[in-house]
């Protein structure tokens, strides 16, 4: 999936904490949503759809990634 991510607005969590050592996203069109490490803005980003996202999300609300 080849998505232009030029004039994407990336944002971090209000609970980042104002650190570089954040996760940062960027809501896109029809529903994307993309990804990146704050600490290397000009590095690879992921994408995901709109089903992905909503889906990794809930999982992260439900605990389903908390460490043992």
């Amino acid at each position: 999936m080849n998505v232009d991510l030029s004039g994407a607005r990336w944002f971090k969590s209000s609970r980042s904490g104002g650190s570089k050592e954040c996760v940062e996203v960027a809501f896109l069109d029809g529903g994307q949503v993309g990804v990146r490490d704050s600490k290397n803005p000009d590095g690879p980003k992921l994408v995901f759809t709109a089903g992905e996202w909503d889906a990794f999300t809930a999982g992260v609300n439900a605990g389903e990634f908390d460490r043992p």
